[in-house]
């Protein structure tokens, strides 16, 4: 089943109308050897899944039963996996994250997740940030028709013809002498441009953003 699921998201991506914008920003984010951070809400996932594919794109995947479905999904479109989290596998994910960014490649990071709640920010990424010198690109994502799980993080599904927006936030960059308060400043920089980015995805479609209890969209 897993297999037949995967080919037929494949099959009904490829007849998604794509648009992005912010380009420049993906560009301005890479190191020396093209190694940089890429945020997105762990809701949002699926959207950008189809473009962003291949083996220079790594994903932090929770050491879980639903990061074992992530997993199938992601490698169909030949990302690779780092598997671990806080409580499992932290260690060796570091280590794995650590080898990505210094091979160049984009670590794709979803800051929500894997239990939410929806749109909250993980300090670990930001401290990832500080830690390596690399940059953090916030990135959004809409459909202008799809399904929504009902889940904890309001899973987007597009539908097979859907117009997909994508847009690319300014990079954050953490200098390696922050302070904590500086790091806590950063991941909040990051959460504001996350929105931000959702925001003017679902805007080039003419759209509102997905809006969630006690949140407002905010822009720095």
């Amino acid at each position: 089943m897993r297999h037949l699921g995967a080919a037929l998201f494949r099959l009904s991506a490829k007849s998604w109308r794509v648009e992005i914008s912010g380009s420049e920003n993906m560009e301005a984010a890479k190191g020396e050897n093209g190694g940089h951070f890429m945020a997105l809400w762990h809701g949002k996932m699926l959207i950008g899944l189809p473009h962003h594919w291949g083996p220079r794109y790594q994903v932090l995947v929770s050491a879980s039963a639903d990061g074992d479905i992530s997993e199938h999904l992601l490698q169909s479109f030949q990302y690779r996996v780092i598997r671990g989290s806080s409580s499992r596998g932290g260690a060796r994910a570091l280590r794995q994250m650590l080898q990505a960014l210094g091979n160049g490649d984009v670590l794709v990071i979803t800051p929500d997740g894997p239990r939410g709640p929806t749109h909250s920010m993980n300090p670990g990424l930001a401290w990832m940030a500080r830690a390596t010198g690399h940059g953090v690109v916030p990135c959004g994502f809409a459909a202008e028709s799809k399904w929504q799980a009902n889940s904890w993080d309001r899973l987007n599904i597009p539908k097979p013809g859907s117009r997909v927006a994508i847009h690319y936030e300014q990079p954050v960059f953490i200098p390696r002498d922050a302070t904590e308060s500086d790091q806590v400043a950063a991941t909040e920089l990051i959460r504001k441009r996350l929105l931000s980015a959702e925001a003017k995805a679902a805007s080039a479609l003419g759209m509102e953003p997905d809006q969630h209890a006690g949140e407002t969209n905010q822009q720095d």
